[in-house]
């Protein structure tokens, strides 16, 4: 449970409820001011470097010089394609009256949370506890010993001045009373980690699964789809958890709820129509106005999200939307050696979104007699234009119905599009590009492994699986040394050590690699990794993992719940799950099932939070099932296996004599065969799926 403070007489005043911010700055080669940003790599602290503010790195030097000379530390977090990240420094970092009281009062740090997503998690933490409301760019007073007074997120210059006026005053004046609060909140945010371990499996039922779902759905938009609310982000865990609770229970209306979602996705302005890929959230509840900013992550995760969707409902305009993605992936945001790069910005020009948008007249120069078509299929009505006259580009209904309506035929109408894209993409390369953030992250570019191995399972392209190993190669050569990973990779940068998310998201996707591959050395790797985690990571007395190797910071963070990226001990608990079939290691599986079960609670309090554990409480409650299949020619009947719509499955095999227990003493030199099995019980060998896919039904 998450615990609330009364903030004290002093404290109220200064919780301003508003919103995030950030943008892109273009700088000239002579400047008036430089800080100690400017030796940075992150392209989130180089905007800063030329601040008039005395901006630095974090690091233990900056905190003991707080301590040195008795200042509040002043900790502002962002990342480089938050929009309002950059409103903030234009208006108030950048202002030489703001700098000065900041330089003399304050010791001020710049953290890039995508690099250190540890501080940023601490100082969110606390946030949520005294107010709810968090987001980015995340401004943070602290003690010296980085114990936080005061944190909100953005701010006008007037209100900014205020709240470094009162938080300055109140320290001099009443350092003791200041002390005895920041201790209070340091301590709240480790009890936030609390988690009570759990010994028996009582409560891993299906009626505490359906009792989830059930105090979900009042929440959900039906019309739109997505959850209720006046902004909307994708949240791919939860759709893809939705998706398998759909097909087990026979639910027709969260099936019908996800494909609704789905449809409203691609169909809204959250979607790039002409260069492909998914942009951050909607500021709106139909998904037509996005903020333009485009991080790998939920690229990453929305390739798998709409690859698995077109295996349950074979929609074609789901699988157009994941090559389109994969496509803008690769010309946009690869690195020449094979990872891929964090974010593109929401800013070009100073202003959000201005790449992407068009006004009607260029549209027509463009398009030419395409252009009435065009508008009927893109709404381009004076009623539905944004700011200035401009449009984004989004669809109200269906291709299929669109044909119809304006008697084209699909065959044509895709032609036409195809133009559309071409024609406009051409134009919009003439356009000053966002600036790219050309950090390569282990944990997203993990997804991405994930994505890619998804791709191939759902269409058969041996391209993707390609590309799947290539960002997997990349990583264990460039983000895995002396077996050790490293959060984020860029040539000559600072290395971080790897958090949780790093490690578990890393052996997921070496899991699935070798379920396609059925190479052994990506089964050992996830094998290492997760060891690696018991290692450093494990907090005895809950029996989950800590974000963080080390102890340096105010407190250990337990991440349990998703967000963007799903909870990274809810991804250790699948691992060890999968590992334990794969294995038949029942300490794995008792892990993972003890890990679940002390998750139950909160599963049942927010299921919108937590569906990354409810879909391994699918595995627990819902027959899972062991397909492995082993001969010579078992990878195309594996590639066959994956292209249907099966939850609650392990697919694996051996071309070859194998002593893992799925395949020991299985193998024939001269056939292949397919084993269906559940709880160590499996049914008479078969050679092909068809009769596979029958045992499976009637096991």
């Amino acid at each position: 449970m998450r615990q609330r403070f009364q903030v004290t007489f002093f404290f109220v005043l200064l919780f301003f409820v508003l919103s995030c911010g950030e943008k892109a700055k273009q700088t000239s080669e002579e400047h008036k001011y430089t800080n100690a940003l400017a030796n940075e790599t992150s392209p989130y602290l180089l905007q800063h470097a030329h601040n008039p503010v005395n901006w630095r790195p974090w690091s233990e030097e900056a905190l003991d010089e707080a301590k040195k000379e008795n200042k509040l530390v002043l900790v502002s977090i962002g990342y480089s394609s938050c929009h309002w990240c950059h409103v903030m420094e234009e208006e108030t970092f950048e202002d030489e009256e703001v700098a000065k009281i900041m330089n003399e009062n304050f010791i001020s740090i710049k953290v890039d949370r995508e690099e250190r997503p540890d501080i940023d998690n601490i100082y969110q933490t606390f946030v949520r506890l005294i107010d709810s409301n968090s987001g980015w760019p995340l401004n943070v007073i602290t003690l010296p010993n980085g114990k936080p007074l005061y944190g909100n997120t953005y701010h006008t210059k007037s209100q900014w001045m205020q709240v470094l006026s009162k938080v300055s005053d109140m320290y001099k004046n009443d350092p003791e009373k200041a002390a005895e609060y920041s201790d209070m909140v340091a301590r709240g945010i480790q009890e936030v980690n609390l988690v009570q371990p759990v010994s028996d499996f009582e409560l891993l039922t299906k009626d505490a699964l359906l009792k989830s779902v059930e105090s979900w759905k009042p929440f959900w938009d039906l019309e739109w789809g997505g959850d209720q609310g006046v902004q909307k982000f994708m949240i791919p865990v939860n759709l893809n958890f939705q998706l398998d609770y759909a097909l087990l229970a026979k639910d027709d209306l969260v099936k019908a709820h996800v494909k609704n979602t789905l449809d409203k996705i691609i169909s809204g302005g959250i979607y790039d129509h002409i260069g492909g890929g998914f942009f951050r959230y909607s500021t709106d509840a139909r998904w037509k106005v996005p903020h333009f900013e485009k991080m790998l992550y939920d690229n990453a995760q929305a390739i798998s999200l709409y690859s698995k969707a077109f295996t349950v409902y074979n929609e074609l305009e789901y699988r157009d939307k994941v090559l389109e993605t994969i496509a803008f992936l690769e010309r946009e945001m690869k690195h020449p050696e094979g990872g891929y790069y964090a974010a593109m910005d929401a800013d070009s020009e100073g202003e959000e979104g201005k790449f992407y948008i068009w006004g009607e007249e260029e549209l027509k120069s463009v398009l030419n007699e395409d252009f009435e078509l065009f508008t009927k299929y893109y709404t381009i009505r004076s009623e539905d234009a944004w700011e200035d006259d401009t449009y984004v580009l989004h669809k109200l209904m269906k291709d299929s119905d669109f044909s119809k309506e304006n008697d084209v035929s699909r065959n044509l109408l895709n032609s036409v599009k195809k133009r559309w894209r071409e024609r406009l993409l051409e134009a919009r390369m003439q356009r000053i590009r966002p600036g790219l953030d050309d950090k390569i992250i282990t944990s997203w570019n993990a997804l991405l492994i994930n994505g890619f191995v998804d791709a191939y399972k759902a269409f058969g392209q041996k391209g993707h699986l390609e590309e799947a190993k290539a960002i997997f190669g990349f990583l264990t050569e460039k983000s895995y040394q002396n077996g050790e990973l490293i959060h984020s990779y860029k040539e000559g940068g600072r290395h971080i050590s790897g958090f949780l998310e790093d490690y578990a998201f890393l052996a997921d996707a070496s899991l699935n690699l070798y379920g396609v591959t059925l190479d052994h050395s990506y089964l050992d790797f996830a094998q290492s990794l997760t060891e690696k985690v018991q290692e450093q990571f494990l907090d005895e007395a809950s029996g989950m993992y800590y974000y963080t190797k080390n102890n340096e910071l105010i407190a250990r963070i337990i991440k349990t719940d998703d967000g963007v990226l799903p909870s990274p001990n809810a991804v250790m608990a699948h691992n060890l799950f999968v590992l334990g079939h794969i294995r038949y290691d029942t300490d794995f599986l008792e892990k993972s099932k003890s890990m679940l079960s002390a998750m139950i609670p909160s599963i049942g309090e927010s299921a919108a939070s937590y569906s990354k554990w409810n879909t391994l409480l699918l595995h627990n409650t819902y027959p899972f099932y062991e397909i492995a299949v082993v001969g010579k020619n078992a990878l195309p009947l594996i590639g066959n296996i994956n292209q249907k719509p099966i939850p609650n499955i392990l697919v694996v095999g051996s071309p070859s004599e194998s002593n893992l227990p799925l395949f020991k003493d299985r193998y024939k030199e001269d056939n292949t065969f397919i084993y269906v099995c559940q709880n160590s019980t499996c049914k008479l060998p078969v050679k092909t799926v068809e009769e596979a896919m029958v045992q499976l039904h009637d096991f």
